[in-house]
C-alpha cells in the first residue's frame, strides 16, 4: 500500500518591503512521504520571496500556488499561472537535473530555482555550464544553516509571518524565527 502525503496548513503574513507587497496567504502543502520538512519549507520560503509577483507580473489575476512536488517531476514545485492558463513562473527547490529545467524553461516566463543542501556547491560545479545559456533561469543559493533553522518551524498547522527586505527574509513563528540571505549564482 502507497503511503499518502501528510498535509500542511500555513497561515503566511508576508511583508515584502522591496515591492510594497502586503498579503495574507492561506495555504495547504502537501508534504509527499519522501518530502523533508526542510524541503517542504523550502517551497515555502520560494513562494514568499516571489508572491509579489501576483500583483507585479498578472496585476493580481493569476494563480500562485504549489505544484505536486516530488508526485510529478514535470509539475513545478511552486508556479504562478495567469488567467489564460500561461505559465508566468515556475520555481523548483533543490538540485535537479539539467533536462528538466531546461524544459521548465520552454514551457514558463521565467524559472527561479533555489538550491539549499549542503552538497549544492558541488552540484552547481556539474551543472552550471550545462545552465549558463538559459535567459529565463535564475538559480539562488540558500545557506543550509538557514534552509535547517527554517525547517524547524515546520508544523501541521502554521501561522507564519516572512518579511522581505533587501534580498533577505526573515520567518517568525511561535516557534521562533529565521533570518535567510540568498545568493544568487545565475
Amino acid at each position: 500500500m502507497a503511503l499518502k502525503s501528510t498535509i500542511y496548513k500555513a497561515n503566511l503574513s508576508i511583508a515584502d518591503i522591496d515591492h510594497s507587497y502586503y498579503e495574507d496567504h492561506a495555504l495547504t502543502l502537501a508534504r509527499h512521504p519522501s518530502e523533508t520538512d526542510e524541503r517542504m519549507m523550502m517551497r515555502l520560503l520560494a513562494l514568499a520571496i516571489n508572491a509579489y509577483k501576483l500583483q507585479a507580473v498578472c496585476n493580481g489575476d493569476g494563480k500562485l500556488a504549489f505544484g505536486a512536488g516530488l508526485s510529478d517531476p514535470d509539475d513545478p514545485d511552486v508556479s504562478l499561472r495567469d488567467f489564460t492558463g500561461q505559465t508566468r513562473m515556475w520555481i523548483e527547490v533543490g538540485q535537479p537535473e539539467d533536462k528538466p529545467i531546461m524544459k521548465a524553461c520552454q514551457k514558463a516566463d521565467e524559472v527561479l530555482l533555489y538550491c539549499f543542501n549542503h552538497a549544492a556547491e558541488v552540484w552547481w560545479k556539474g551543472i552550471e555550464t550545462k545552465l549558463t545559456r538559459l535567459d529565463k533561469l535564475q538559480v539562488w543559493r540558500v545557506p543550509t544553516e538557514g534552509s535547517q533553522e527554517l525547517a524547524k518551524l515546520a508544523e501541521r498547522s502554521m501561522q507564519l509571518q516572512a518579511t522581505v527586505q533587501e534580498g533577505s527574509v526573515t520567518f517568525s513563528s511561535d516557534q521562533g524565527s529565521v533570518h535567510i540571505e540568498l545568493t544568487r549564482w545565475k
